[in-house]
């Protein structure tokens, strides 16, 4: 550790409170109880801090009634609704551990999911009861579903948790130990892990944030459009908006027309979104049909965003576009480009937020580099998770004995600030010569023929491996243009030299490309012949 160089946060340090999440999140409940906290788009169904203040003390004290306690994991399986929060915060109240899913996942993916986190209870809508009800003889620590809306036979109603007052029993919860959230990741592996993230992860993300000035006040409309599941929309749109006491529009998928109309109806001002769409915002023809002039600010993150991309997008709607980094790992922020200063770098996500230090490290040495020079990012902070649930093996691997948290993405460092350029494991190698595949794509998304790009390696005889593009191609253009256009503008090393239009490319839900998804079809493909 001597010679390690640590960069450490420009921001001062802050003091993080020793409070649980929700009373945390929560604490401007009684100042304005009658504004909107969060509403349905598509339903209008619609809580105000007041109610939902009272909903999860209702929901918490009937949970209790059907024997959740402290410690126990409780499966959330739902899309963007109002009472995802509810449950979500009544679980944590309790002390209890909430763990959510995407709701698109396999019936055998939830199982496993939720036989790994011996989870006991699961919460679902009514549209997905059986898929769950699959999972849960999957899972056999699970004893009951409960469905919000109409109930299948078989499930408890959602209702009947409201039928035993409004008393959540006190439960003692030691912030700095006690789990609230397990969100699943495969972190710089395949293999999808419980990542614990205590009460003080969240409530000390949540401070860093608004010390760095993350931009959310309490006037703000906030689309809620990005997945609560995961820990972009669960963390920094559920508990920094209601924290802030503004309130959220809910979507319970992504839809364009219906994002575009729900801005303009509700005049959302604020909005965190991933790089897919602002590329439909930067370039789709059907923007140009709303009023989108109320909203402020864009925050963008879950992926790289490149700054061609971030400038079109904030010349066309007039508003500013910033990116932030971080990691389920990381509960999830570690860095976001201010919204104030005179330093304007799109293609950046800035510095370290308070209380994190940083390191760039090569991964094959694992000594330091020098700045300005490329290495894998290690962070540590108190917003880094406590470990992986039950796997003591993959904590040890990623999470050193002194607390630094090894991200598996590859950064570069100049005065403090940070460009995430791609993954330990994704990049290309010319020979001998790493290529970034981000990189490679932030540039094709700067082409006005291309709607949407990804790189990745192919094998090949001479060079090792060489980049292939995959596009989704936008008016009249051919696979030599395409490459010829990148050629101007890159290192020789650095050229695609091969390209196959798509109709679309392979992403996860919170936006960030399926590369793996695309090798291995590549790799099928030459096994065929």
């Amino acid at each position: 550790m001597d010679d390690a160089r640590i960069v450490r946060s420009p921001y001062p340090d802050i003091e993080i409170p020793d409070l649980p999440l929700v009373p945390f999140v929560m604490h401007r409940a009684a100042v304005h109880p009658d504004k909107p906290a969060i509403l349905c788009a598509a339903t209008g169904r619609q809580l105000t801090y007041s109610e939902l203040d009272r909903a999860i003390r209702q929901v918490a004290a009937g949970l209790h009634a059907k024997g959740i306690r402290k410690g126990d994991v409780v499966g959330l399986v739902s899309p963007n609704l109002p009472d995802f929060a509810v449950v979500f915060f009544a679980v944590t109240t309790l002390g209890a551990i909430c763990s959510t899913v995407n709701p698109i996942a396999t019936a055998e993916e939830i199982g496993a999911q939720f036989a790994d986190s011996e989870a006991v209870m699961l919460v679902t809508i009514a549209d997905l009861y059986e898929k769950c009800t699959t999972a849960a003889r999957l899972a056999s620590t699970v004893r009951e579903i409960v469905v919000l809306g109409t109930t299948p036979p078989g499930a408890t109603p959602y209702a009947a948790l409201f039928a035993h007052g409004d008393a959540a029993p006190t439960v003692a919860i030691d912030p700095a130990t006690d789990v609230c959230a397990l969100p699943y990741s495969s972190g710089t592996s395949g293999v999808p892990k419980g990542v614990m993230l205590t009460h003080r992860n969240l409530v000390a993300n949540l401070l860093q944030c608004e010390a760095a000035g993350v931009g959310i006040v309490s006037t703000d409309t906030v689309i809620g459009v990005l997945p609560f599941f995961h820990i972009y929309g669960m963390v920094v749109v559920l508990g920094g908006t209601l924290r802030q006491g503004a309130t959220i529009v809910s979507l319970p998928r992504f839809d364009l027309e219906q994002f575009l109309g729900t801005i303009q109806q509700f005049r959302v001002s604020y909005m965190n979104l991933v790089p897919p769409i602002i590329l439909a915002l930067a370039k789709h023809p059907l923007v140009a049909s709303y009023d989108l002039r109320s909203v402020r600010t864009i925050m963008s993150g879950a992926a790289p965003l490149g700054a061609d991309l971030a400038d079109s997008c904030a010349a066309r709607l007039g508003c500013l576009v910033r990116q932030g980094y971080g990691l389920t790992e990381t509960s999830p922020v570690t860095h976001f480009h201010p919204f104030t200063g005179e330093r304007a770098d799109g293609g950046s996500v800035g510095p370290a937020v308070p209380n994190t230090e940083c390191r760039l490290v090569d991964s094959d040495t694992a000594i330091d580099v020098p700045a300005g020079e490329r290495g894998e990012l290690w962070i540590r902070g108190p917003q880094v998770m406590k470990g992986y649930f039950n796997k003591p093996e993959a904590t040890a691997a990623c999470l050193t004995a002194d607390g630094w948290f090894k991200t598996g993405d590859v950064a570069v460092e100049e005065a403090g600030w940070f460009r995430i350029v791609d993954r330990v494991k994704e990049l290309i190698k010319y020979k001998g010569l790493q290529v970034a595949p981000a990189e490679l794509e932030a540039l094709l998304l700067s082409n006005p023929h291309v709607a949407d790009a990804a790189v990745i390696p192919v094998p090949d005889e001479d060079a090792g491996e060489i980049p292939k593009a995959f596009v989704v191609k936008r008016g009249e253009t051919d696979a030599d243009q395409i490459m010829a256009w990148v050629a101007e503008r890159v290192s020789p090393y650095k050229k695609v030299r091969q390209v196959e239009f798509v109709e679309a490319i392979p992403k996860s839900p919170s936006g960030k490309i399926l590369r793996r998804v695309l090798v291995e079809r590549e790799r099928d493909r030459a096994r065929a012949g």
